[in-house]
């Protein structure tokens, strides 16, 4: 019984897919470490093929940014302050709008993936339609059928102890804990938590437990000298 998918649970999910969409879906969800709503948002546009990268729209919440006079809190289309009047710089407005994206590096595997697929559906670089034209429901079969299809047992939710089936949600957990498992320093935290768009550092942090069984290595100190 485990908490977390593994890597070679997801490579089972990306070979059992019923088509190419669902393999890409699935791999995208697992090498970016998004949201389910960030990656069904991304546009073709969105994916440089040459760099390597994909821009992510930040739809978790929205970013706070405050007047630099009063410190009152600004909306998205706030030209002027509503509480001291000054008019909103283009140097806030810019902030808000660069704070809103994210431009993740992805592997070159996927990359290949993604080219292949947009030569079969007839895309071009520079078009704004949707990679994915399915819906969170549909995006959520996707991943179940996969675990199911995979042989993938329930996982049991090391916070609450309570199973739970695997969701998209699981596959962005994932990327987290091998990513922690790789570079848990101080400077992995802070890459981890840029790449995953986490506005507090203690939810990213929850990921270097798990990974490094931080406890079982604390507590097992504790008798190193004893019988």
């Amino acid at each position: 019984m485990k908490a977390y998918l593994e890597l070679t649970d997801i490579a089972l999910m990306e070979e059992v897919a019923s088509s190419p969409r669902d393999k890409l879906l699935i791999r995208l969800l697992s090498r970016l470490g998004c949201r389910i709503s960030e990656v069904l948002a991304i546009k073709v546009r969105d994916i440089d093929l040459k760099q390597n990268t994909v821009t992510i729209l930040h739809l978790k919440r929205r970013i706070n940014v405050s007047c630099p006079s009063c410190r009152a809190r600004l909306g998205k289309r706030h030209q002027y302050c509503p509480v001291c009047g000054e008019k909103i710089s283009e140097m806030i407005q810019r902030q808000q709008e660069k704070r809103r994206i994210r431009v993740l590096p992805i592997d070159q595997g996927s990359i290949d993936m993604i080219r292949e697929y947009l030569s079969h559906n007839d895309h071009h670089p520079d078009d704004d339609e949707l990679l994915f034209h399915i819906g969170r429901h549909r995006a959520w079969q996707i991943v179940k059928e996969g675990a199911r299809k995979a042989g993938i047992p329930n996982l049991i939710n090391p916070e609450s102890g309570r199973m739970r089936g695997a969701s998209p949600h699981r596959l962005r957990d994932a990327f987290s804990v091998h990513a922690m498992k790789l570079n848990d320093t101080g400077d992995g935290l802070r890459l981890l938590q840029e790449h995953l768009g986490h506005a507090s550092f203690n939810t990213t942090a929850k990921y270097r437990k798990i990974a490094g069984n931080e406890h079982r290595a604390w507590y097992d100190h504790l008798w190193d000298n004893s019988e």
